[in-house]
Formats: structure tokens, C-alpha cells, sequence
């Protein structure tokens, strides 16, 4: 056991899929796996393990922000011997044409954490998806006839920013929407030779404002899932 999985060698897959909501972690475990097993609630983390189609799966909450997956995903990887890593979450749109319910596959992460900056010394790491999982989920989503955007997002530590135009700066480079989470994930799999994607599905806008509801929500993380398990 690890110190916030209380899960035994063996009762973890080599491929996990990680939802930031713990209660996401059930919902996926209960609706899309066979005979899942709870092999952890420390926290109210709650982590499962069942089968796709004959083959082992976890599912395991990460929590919200950078540090938060990042102690996740370093237990899963040094302790479980997890190889494969795949962000399932959600993401606010930073552009007009990324829109409520879309698909954003990230092929990269910038950020404004100090996670990524501190093993640098002011010097910068891209931090980027493996490209078997990534060419793999457009495969996946192209044969599946889901629509998807594909390109460069941004982690952020902060929630809510004072600045409102904040994201401007960066939808000015071509940066497709935010989340809290990939950054870390993706320089974690390259700091110990695993494999890393993220998918998100876009829940707000923060061009137009809107908002999807929680059954909207559902609806559209049942795509993104479907792409996850495809790949595995």
C-alpha cells in the first residue's frame, strides 16, 4: 500500500483511467466495467478496478489541481507499476469555435504552475501527450464519428481568476481551454517513462459564457470514455 492508496500489488491495471471527481471514478467503474472492484476510498478517493471487453481497468480519482494528481499519479506509477495514464475530465473552452460538450484531445500542456517550473530552474519543459495514446484516441474518436479539437491547453493553478480577460493572452496563441490537471501528468510520465493522454470535455465557455447541466454533462463524458476504453 501507498500512502493515499490503500490498494494491495496486483489489484491495480496497468492502465488507469484518472477522472478528478471521485464520484466520476464510480459512475465510469459502474457503467462501463465488468465486476468492478473498490480498491480505494482513502480520502474518499475511491479507486476500482474491473474488465473492457476481457481486459484489467482502474479508475481512480484524482482530486482537483496539479498537486493533487500529481501525488496520484507518482503512487500509481512507482508503487502499482501503472504504464498507462489517461486524464478524463473537464475543461473550459478558451475559443469561440471549441464549444459547450466538444472533445479537446491535448497534445500538450502549457501552464502557469510552479509544478512544472520547479525541477527547471527558471528554464521551461513542454510538457506533452504520448503520441501512441494521442494518434491512437483520434483514431478511436474518427471511427466512432466523434467530434473532437486537437492542440495545445493550459493548466492553471488558479480556479477563479481576478482578471476575467485573463485567458485572452493565451487564446491569443492559439490555446484551446483550461483545466487544473494535464500539465502535471504529462511531466510526471516523462520523468518516469510512462504513457499520458488527456481528454476533456468542455463543460463551460469562457468566450460565451454558457454552461452545460449535469444530465448534459453525462451525456458527453460517455463519448469521452467511449475514446478512453478505445484505446486501451
Amino acid at each position: 500500500m501507498s500512502i493515499h492508496i490503500n490498494a494491495k500489488k496486483g489489484e491495480i491495471a496497468p492502465t488507469v483511467l484518472l477522472p478528478g471527481d471521485p464520484m466520476r471514478a464510480k459512475w465510469i467503474a459502474e457503467t462501463f466495467l465488468k465486476d468492478p472492484i473498490l480498491y480505494n476510498d482513502v480520502r474518499g478517493m475511491f479507486g476500482y478496478t474491473g474488465t473492457f471487453n476481457g481486459k484489467p481497468v482502474s479508475v481512480q480519482g484524482t482530486g482537483m489541481g496539479a498537486p493533487s494528481i500529481g501525488i496520484y499519479a507518482h503512487e500509481l506509477i512507482n508503487e502499482y507499476d501503472v504504464k498507462k495514464l489517461i486524464r478524463v475530465g473537464s475543461a473550459g473552452s478558451y475559443q469561440k469555435e471549441v464549444k459547450i460538450r466538444d472533445i479537446v484531445i491535448a497534445m500538450a500542456a502549457s501552464s502557469n504552475s510552479n509544478f512544472t517550473d520547479s525541477p527547471f530552474n527558471g528554464e521551461n519543459f513542454a510538457p506533452t501527450a504520448d503520441s501512441e495514446l494521442f494518434l491512437a484516441a483520434v483514431q478511436a474518436a474518427t471511427q466512432k464519428n466523434i467530434p473532437f479539437k486537437a492542440g495545445n491547453i493550459l493548466t492553471s493553478d488558479v480556479f477563479y481568476q481576478e482578471n476575467p480577460e485573463y485567458y485572452k493572452k493565451w487564446a491569443k496563441y492559439g490555446v484551446l481551454c483550461v483545466e487544473m490537471e494535464s500539465a502535471a501528468l504529462y511531466t510526471l510520465a516523462a520523468r518516469f517513462n510512462v504513457k499520458a493522454l488527456s481528454l476533456l470535455t468542455i463543460s463551460d465557455s469562457l468566450v460565451t459564457h454558457e454552461t452545460t447541466t449535469s444530465d448534459e454533462r453525462a451525456e458527453t463524458f460517455k463519448e469521452m470514455i467511449d475514446i478512453a476504453l478505445a484505446i486501451i
